[in-house]
């Protein structure tokens, strides 16, 4: 058995949201480690969608211009194709009144994006343990978490002791498992096929959005020419697939005829990844000696793209409380830190979950979508509002008034 002890913090996980809280914990001098089963770089299946607020996090952390002269894309706003072809833009640069810390947002092969997050972790601190799967949590005497326990990077029975673990380890998070905490919502089960491809056709600075009966598909320029598809469909679907994810991604684009002829000539440049199943929910992002962040902690669907924002964004919320937590005199103190963490995560991230489910909704009926993108093809400003809430700057509270979402329901104007 190989044994490690750590007087601060473990992190599961090394995508964004581990980075994101490792970095700023190390900042602030609490001896973090992060682990992950795989070994960096790593493809992902990830939409790759960075929004305008994003950039603030990522200049926070200082990696915001080793972001862009990696040669991410620059994205102006979205573009959303409803079932019965009716189409509307919003963009980033409006004039509600609202800006975002970029008027722009970002996409980036997260191959890239999670080396140079890393990086900064490390760079301020922290230490990476790349190829250790950890499969359980150990506890005390009273049931409290005081470290994991795993299999190491030679293939040995393995723990690390640690004040406090943090579960920064996606939609099944083996943290919140032990623990658990989470809780899947069938009814909205969705999965992800994603791929880059090169010589798509007419993709521009804008992202796309694509509604079909049986799901959707994201496009998006992520730098060097590549394009990112992301076809998000019902869990219900997903047996067509019949093990053949690429075949059937291929045939899904095929038989949208807007999208088959800017397909024609592109070439699927990897193996389809397969994320999902979405719509997982933790009951509480804590327990007494660990703490939840990012896709872990809650997911509800990728339309809105929020899973980068909310994982950089997470990260930066938990870690004074992680901090408070490490430094407690007692298990009391450390646990009111982190129960005010999930307070504060919850009142942080409220209002954009629920309108991240009122458009999930929406999207899963099409007359409730074409009815609605034919409402925001005539109104401008109301599409314009929408994606800035989409970009994390304007506050949801803009789209979640009644005169909006009464606006939204009436008919479309001529």
């Amino acid at each position: 058995m190989q044994r490690m002890s750590s007087d601060g913090v473990v992190v599961v996980g090394g995508g964004p949201a581990g980075a994101a809280t490792a970095f700023w914990l190390a900042r602030a001098g609490v001896p973090v480690t992060i682990v992950d089963r795989a070994r960096f770089p790593r493809t992902k299946a990830c939409a790759e969608y960075l929004s305008p607020q994003a950039s603030r996090l990522l200049d926070a952390m200082g990696v915001l211009e080793a972001v862009e002269a990696a040669g991410a894309a620059q994205l102006s706003g979205m573009r959303i194709r409803a079932p019965d072809g009716t189409t509307f833009e919003g963009r980033f640069a409006a004039d509600h009144g609202y800006r975002g810390y970029r008027d722009r947002g970002l996409a980036l092969p997260r191959m890239t994006l999670d080396a140079i997050l890393l990086a900064a972790a490390c760079n301020a601190g922290a230490q990476l343990v790349e190829g250790w799967k950890v499969g359980d949590l150990l506890r005390d005497d009273d049931g409290r978490v005081v470290g994991v326990s795993g299999v190491d990077p030679q293939g040995r029975d393995a723990e690390i002791r640690a004040r406090i673990v943090i579960g920064a380890d996606g939609l099944r998070s083996i943290v919140g498992r032990r623990l658990g905490l989470l809780r899947r919502s069938r009814r909205f089960e969705r999965f992800a096929l994603v791929a880059h491809f090169a010589g798509v056709d007419g993709i521009g600075d804008q992202g796309e959005m694509h509604v079909a009966s049986d799901g959707y598909v994201g496009l998006a320029d992520v730098g060097h020419g590549v394009t990112n598809v992301a076809l998000v469909v019902p869990a219900a679907v997903m047996p067509r697939a019949n093990g053949d994810a690429g075949g059937f991604l291929q045939q899904w684009l095929m038989a949208q005829p807007h999208l088959a002829a800017r397909f024609r000539r592109a070439e699927r440049m990897e193996p389809v990844r397969i994320a999902g199943p979405f719509a997982s929910h933790a009951r509480r992002a804590w327990a007494p000696g660990a703490a939840l962040v990012g896709d872990a902690a809650d997911f509800f669907d990728p339309f809105t793209g929020e899973g980068i924002y909310t994982a950089l964004r997470g990260g930066e919320l938990l870690a004074p409380y992680v901090e408070d937590a490490v430094h407690a005199a007692d298990h009391r103190r450390a646990d009111a830190a982190l129960a005010a963490y999930a307070r504060q995560n919850t009142r942080e991230f409220r209002g954009k979950r629920l309108v991240e489910k009122l458009i999930g909704f929406t999207v899963g009926h099409p007359p409730l979508i074409n009815h609605a993108a034919g409402v925001l093809r005539a109104r401008r400003e109301m599409a314009d509002l929408l994606v800035g809430v989409a970009g994390d700057f304007v506050p949801p509270s803009e789209v979640l008034r009644p005169g909006f979402l009464f606006d939204l329901l009436r008919p479309a104007p001529r």
